[in-house]
């Protein structure tokens, strides 16, 4: 899966994961992404660039929509859609 850049993605619901150590970006991802709605935006921040890799192959995985990744000079944003079920 290519990685994709986007800016200013409008997001229902955000988790701040700045400095928490590997795999927290993915136990957060997974944990909120059952908490929102399908078709709700969930962006995750983190500066951990191990997730450049890990959450588009987790949304592959899972069949939620990988928005893209806004990369700022402190950490990434990263955007996912709720598959509908």
């Amino acid at each position: 899966m290519s990685l994709k850049f986007v800016e200013n993605v409008k997001a229902d619901v955000t988790a701040d994961i700045v400095y928490m150590m590997c795999p927290m970006h993915l136990l957060k991802l997974q944990e909120l992404i059952e908490r929102i709605e399908p078709g709700q935006v969930l962006e995750i921040l983190t500066d951990y660039d191990g997730a450049l890799e890990d959450i588009p192959a987790w949304c592959q995985r899972h069949g939620h929509e990988f928005i893209g990744v806004e990369e700022t000079e402190d950490f990434y944003k990263f955007y996912i859609r709720k598959a509908g079920r």
